[in-house]
């Protein structure tokens, strides 16, 4: 009955790109010509950003940025470059009111990010501020931690943190201004330390830019017991050298 159900609703309503429109052969996918407008990120990247490197040296490195600066988080990874398809997607989902955009963009990050999950205990979205939650209506990195949840089994704790600060918007401000900007601005709840103390965390994102979001979560994370905490989120900026 379902199917039959699933059939006629495919007569009346024909699966559509989730990006451009046109026409698919299933439901929450992507045209072939959108599919190739996504600038996957795959290895050889960098074993503790996840920035793509140019060339394959044969073998796990940092990158010079890595070394540097090293982050707060363990590990980051991304399922593409934050441009082209990627970055329409990750727009539409958190402006154009497109909560549907998640069930597909969750599940690719699943794959891209297995490595992590297959090390993670718990997944915990980066969290809104209750202002910008009230005008946006709903997380976009929770409805992308929900199936990423659903896909790999890893239970998501949408609790384990709070953004207690309310931040200016970060685009525009610099490396040295994000920082500033998120100074204080996550709290894990003191009824919710013992569910965090000793596990591994998964953090989610839909994007990583200079990494001061991630940078500042992890740390309170960290800081309230959390063993370990790996990144994870649809699209990131890659500046090139």
């Amino acid at each position: 009955m379902d199917g039959l159900k699933e059939a006629m609703l495919g007569l009346l309503y024909p699966p559509a790109c989730i990006a451009c429109g046109g026409a698919t052969g299933e439901p929450h996918a992507l045209c072939a010509a959108c599919w190739s407008g996504i600038g996957f990120i795959a290895r050889p990247y960098c074993e503790r950003l996840g920035t793509p490197f140019p060339v394959d040296l044969g073998q796990p490195l940092l990158s010079p940025a890595a070394i540097a600066d090293p982050p707060v988080f363990e590990r980051a990874r991304a399922v593409a470059r934050y441009d082209g398809t990627a970055s329409a997607l990750v727009h539409r989902l958190k402006y154009s009111d497109r909560p549907e955009l998640a069930r597909a963009m969750g599940r690719m990050m699943a794959q891209a990010g297995a490595e992590l999950l297959g090390e993670a205990d718990i997944i915990v979205p980066v969290p809104l501020h209750r202002w910008r939650l009230w005008r946006r209506r709903f997380n976009q990195a929770m409805a992308l931690a929900s199936v990423v949840a659903r896909t790999s089994g890893v239970p998501c704790d949408p609790f384990l943190l709070a953004r207690v600060k309310r931040t200016r918007q970060q685009v525009g401000l610099t490396r040295a201004q994000r920082q500033e900007n998120l100074q204080g601005a996550f709290l894990v709840p003191a009824g919710a330390r013992a569910r965090l103390k000793g596990r591994r965390v998964l953090l989610v994102d839909d994007v990583l830019t200079t990494g001061a979001t991630a940078n500042a979560a992890a740390r309170a994370l960290l800081r309230a017991g959390a063993a370990a905490v790996d990144v994870l989120a649809f699209a990131r900026v890659v500046t090139e050298a």
